[in-house]
């Protein structure tokens, strides 16, 4: 009975996680129908929502102060740079390029905690950071030659969104640092997307964003997508629980190939040879982060995101 229900909570973290590489894909396709900060406001709405019919409506005084305050400003934060960054970007492709740089957090999180002094680990970990780098290089450089001039030239083209993602990879890493202190074990993460919701509701307010228009096409997915991130939460939100958190941890940094695969075929891009090159850079240099320093740093139990 105990291995039937390890394994039950360990599908529920795998279907997180293909639902979370679902996630570019679908904030690209919802910022395309509607607008990058409209689209994305509905979206966590929906997700809030789902959350709390699924989840319950959370008591504020479950939760310590300090993890609410602090945690809610990282996750929020975090939220917004993503979605806009997708949503934003000049073109599918340079959206894809935006979701690859988000995935620079595994390796940015552990290069705080050895800047922060808190841990020791291997060697290995400095040269698995510069591989994920150099991945986010390769994919924005395309069929050019990596050069600092070819990746400003690029940077130039939308610096907001760039900055943005960049942005968004280092506050998730901070998110995970901190919140382990904080959390206490609790998850607030029902209030957080809702307060990500409100933000998102006041910053269309105050842009000159077009009013939203509906279609039936375009609400069922966006219905769809509401759901499918609220779902990713709901289920990791069990899989830590008791399921295999080692095989979850590993399949997690997977997630920058999963999402590329499920976003190319969704929104009908097709990749250069180069691109995904750097996807496999970006995977490798975080998995060998993460096994060289599973045993001293414990992975962060939010999920990925895309």
């Amino acid at each position: 009975m105990e291995f039937v229900t390890k394994n039950k909570y360990t599908l529920f973290g795998v279907a997180a996680i293909l639902l979370w590489s679902c996630l570019v894909a679908l904030i690209r396709d919802v910022s395309e129908l509607f607008s990058p900060i409209g689209g994305a406001a509905m979206m966590y709405s929906i997700s809030a929502l789902f959350l709390i019919l699924v989840m319950g409506l959370p008591k504020l005084n479950d939760f310590p102060p300090r993890y609410l305050i602090i945690g809610a400003i990282l996750f929020v934060s975090y939220e917004v740079c993503l979605a806009l960054s997708l949503g934003m970007a000049n073109t599918r492709h340079q959206a894809m390029e935006m979701a690859v740089i988000n995935y620079l957090w595994p390796a940015i999180t552990i290069l705080l905690t050895v800047f922060s002094g808190r841990k020791k680990v291997s060697l290995w970990v400095y040269p698995s950071v510069l591989i994920a780098f150099v991945g986010v290089a390769w994919c924005i450089t395309g069929d050019n030659d990596v050069s600092v001039a070819v990746l400003m030239n690029n940077f130039s083209d939308n610096p907001i969104t760039y900055l943005m993602a960049f942005s968004a990879a280092f506050i998730w890493a901070v998110y995970c640092i901190l919140t382990q202190k904080l959390s206490n074990g609790k998850n607030a993460i029902t209030l957080f997307f809702t307060a990500t919701a409100i933000t998102l509701w006041v910053q269309y307010a105050f842009s000159d964003e077009p009013p939203l228009t509906f279609s039936m096409s375009s609400t069922v997915t966006l219905l769809i997508a509401g759901i499918v991130i609220g779902s990713g939460y709901a289920l990791w939100n069990k899989a830590i629980i008791g399921g295999n958190l080692m095989l979850l941890g590993t399949m997690s940094y997977f997630t920058p190939v999963f999402s590329t695969i499920i976003s190319s075929f969704y929104l009908s891009i097709t990749l250069s040879k180069s691109f995904w090159q750097g996807v496999f850079l970006v995977t490798l240099g975080s998995l060998i982060c993460y096994f060289v320093t599973r045993e001293k740093t414990k992975k962060c139990k939010e999920p990925l995101l895309t």
